[in-house]
């Protein structure tokens, strides 16, 4: 019996995909956690679905084997951990969190995720501005998520917004947090500015979306995005200066780059503080010191294989009940991706992360700086499209050092997606769909 799947909405699922992974919150504030659960699993088992009716072809030498191993080591961490149940919940939101990504990286070419990105980012940041707004003007205060009660002095933290639209900010949008607020605007004016150098969207209509995101991530004044947006700004010149040498001239670039990584970092060991004062930023990185030192302290005691999986802490479970509170508010992560991850699963939990991380650089790096070739001769010119898993790689990797945002929700769903879409073969060519599946879909679905 044949399947006619010719109607099914993959560009619609997968904006709703990412567009859950990051504004997650907007869901937690606006429906509960009850409500949330309902939408993320929807979103599950659609892309469950999807999967399974477009059988994408994935050999065993396309499977990103450091990204296997590492969410393997997790799962295995259920067996030693310091809180089981914790971890079977962290587990468990990995594994399905990573049906997603996986929907992502093999049903979608890299032009469909740059579109989707774009779909999810332009609602974000719209329905941000639309409800600071609102917040700002008809409420004029600040706004507590809905289906929550608190009692007594309730810290700033707490509050969706806190209404300082017109007064230029720092807002938090639907998502609750300027700092991925800000983040998701980055990330936004790497795809806006990336879809008008392919000429896939109208000029005006691409430059109004980038000034869009560009007043919101200023609104947002997060000085860790601002150090982010300046490693993608960093990175983006070592790819041009790449592609406009032949492969075997690169030496000099490569030198230039090893130069500037040890300029930088004598400069931030010797003007650190300094760095931290134009910034904004006090002496203890906004109370990241202690936060680092209370986690290194119980890595220290678990030094190899780790406390256990858990991703995003969970308040009500010891240790993190009380491992690291700032004004009333007890933060839920290590504000280091690294550190979190040497905390949860050891030093050999850190080489697995560290071995997905630099082989999805890898590829992103040679997938941005080389031509597609058919044997010897390169068969197409370059592609600005082809920047976007290298682009956003390097705005990851600068938030995994002050944030753990890329082991959860939108951090996680595009490291796995571009770690599956850069090793998988043809990530240009259509899809391979399986026999009973509707033709008329390889023309329609590209393949990862």
């Amino acid at each position: 019996m044949t399947t006619d799947t010719s109607r099914l909405p993959v560009p619609l699922l997968a904006t709703l995909v990412i567009f859950t992974a990051f504004a997650g919150q907007f869901w937690r504030n606006l429906l509960g956690w009850w409500g949330f659960g309902i939408i993320a699993g929807v979103v599950i088992v659609l892309s469950a679905v999807a999967l399974m009716m477009l059988r994408p072809s994935l050999g065993w030498r396309e499977v990103p084997k450091s990204a296997l191993a590492f969410v393997g080591l997790s799962t295995l961490s259920l067996a030693w951990s310091f809180y089981p149940g914790a971890s079977a919940i962290g587990v468990g939101i990995q594994l399905l969190s990573s049906v997603a990504a996986v929907f992502l990286g093999l049903c979608l070419s890299l032009q469909q995720l740059l579109k989707a990105l774009s779909n999810a980012f332009r609602w974000i940041l719209a329905l941000s501005l639309v409800f600071e707004a609102w917040v700002a003007v008809v409420v004029g205060g600040p706004v507590l998520p809905f289906f929550v009660h608190y009692e007594g002095r309730i810290p700033q933290a707490f509050y969706w917004s806190r209404g300082l639209l017109l007064d230029g900010g720092p807002i938090e949008g639907i998502v609750a947090n300027r700092n991925l607020l800000g983040f998701i605007a980055l990330l936004a004016l790497i795809v806006f500015a990336l879809q008008l150098a392919d000429r896939t969207v109208r000029r005006g209509w691409g430059v109004a979306w980038l000034v869009v995101a560009g007043a919101v991530l200023l609104l947002t004044r997060s000085a860790t995005v601002v150090l982010a947006g300046a490693l993608v700004a960093v990175v983006l010149a070592f790819v041009l200066w790449t592609r406009s040498r032949d492969p075997d001239r690169r030496r000099t670039v490569y030198a230039a780059a090893a130069g500037l990584v040890v300029v930088v970092t004598a400069g931030i060991m010797t003007l650190g503080g300094a760095l931290l004062g134009v910034l904004g930023k006090s002496g203890d990185l906004t109370g990241r010191a202690d936060i680092w030192a209370a986690v290194t302290g119980l890595a220290q005691q678990r030094p190899v294989f780790g406390w256990g999986w858990v991703g995003y802490w969970i308040p009500w479970v010891p240790p993190f009940d009380d491992l690291a509170v700032r004004k009333g508010v007890v933060y839920l992560q290590a504000h280091n991706a690294w550190l979190d991850v040497r905390f949860q699963l050891g030093i050999l939990g850190l080489v697995l992360f560290a071995a997905l991380v630099v082989s999805t650089v890898w590829r992103s790096w040679f997938l941005a700086v080389d031509r597609p070739r058919h044997g010897l001769d390169p068969v197409e010119p370059f592609s600005a499209h082809t920047l976007l898993p290298i682009l956003l790689l390097a705005a990851l990797i600068a938030q995994s050092l002050a944030e753990s945002r890329i082991l959860i929700e939108g951090g996680w769903l595009c490291l796995i997606a571009i770690s599956l879409m850069t090793k998988s073969r043809g990530i240009h060519a259509p899809i391979t769909v399986a026999a009973s599946v509707d033709p008329r879909l390889q023309q329609s679905v590209p393949r990862g």
